[in-house]
């Protein structure tokens, strides 16, 4: 009796380190980016790219040339005076190398969305097939005391008709699912949306589709020491070009 409740004992505890040592396994193959959650179909979403700011580093762009890319956005500002130490160099390698481009603004709560506007423009050049301008919107790394709602949206208005009066597009609203089930739900139908979910694939029952999905934020590339955001567009090559036209007035 005794030695078959050791082995039991014994047998339960494998299974638990086992467990544990497959699940630890998971996470590190999953924080290298070699695993991931969502592995979106090329023959629904042929149009895929992604997003890169400072955090990447130096990026070598003959090699990120060979993935093949749709698209890329740049992070160019943050609130109202920051500027991306790389947007200039990482802007202007994107257009030698023959690629897509759009700048995104990292929108924080503690600046009014004009003076935001503002350091965006002073920082992205009007330049003919670019794609639309980004407000990203999001919890992490933002201020901490988080504005009302009624405020926050105002704000992003400001924000929005400043950019599309100088753009001649209209901005897409990047949010993860928090920001928008807090802040946007039925609120930006108006406005594009790029929805951060890096396990599923965005549903809503409040608007139309999304326009851009990152489905994965520890992504690998070639070019890219490190990890970075992967994204899919909404849409065929003729939709995606019509992003590149401004606005008719």
């Amino acid at each position: 009796m005794l030695n078959t409740q050791r082995r039991i004992y014994l047998i339960t505890v494998l299974a638990a380190l086992l467990a544990g040592a497959a699940a630890y396994g998971v996470r590190m193959l999953y924080e290298s980016g070699h695993v991931r959650f969502n592995y979106p179909s090329t023959l629904r979403f042929p149009i895929r790219g992604i997003d890169i700011s400072h955090h990447q580093g130096k990026i070598d762009w003959q090699a990120l040339g060979e993935e093949q890319l749709q698209f890329i956005y740049i992070k160019a500002s943050e609130g109202g005076d920051h500027k991306d130490r790389h947007f200039k160099a990482n802007w202007d390698n994107a257009a030698r190398h023959g690629m897509v481009r759009g700048a995104y603004h990292f929108f924080t709560f503690c600046k009014d969305g004009k003076s935001q506007a503002l350091n965006y423009i002073n920082t992205v050049p009007v330049e003919e097939h670019m794609l639309p301008p980004v407000i990203d919107i999001e919890y992490a790394g933002n201020c901490k005391t988080r504005p009302e709602s009624k405020a926050l949206l105002a704000e992003l208005r400001n924000f929005a008709v400043e950019v599309e009066r100088t753009y001649q597009r209209r901005p897409v609203f990047y949010v993860t699912e928090e920001i928008y089930a807090d802040y946007l739900r039925g609120t930006i139908n108006d406005y594009p949306l790029w929805i951060r979910d890096i396990y599923f694939e965005p549903r809503f029952t409040d608007r139309g589709e999304w326009l851009f999905w990152q489905f994965a934020n520890r992504g690998r590339v070639k070019g890219i020491n490190g990890p970075v955001d992967l994204n899919v567009f909404n849409g065929n090559k003729e939709a995606f070009e019509l992003l590149l036209k401004p606005a008719t007035s």
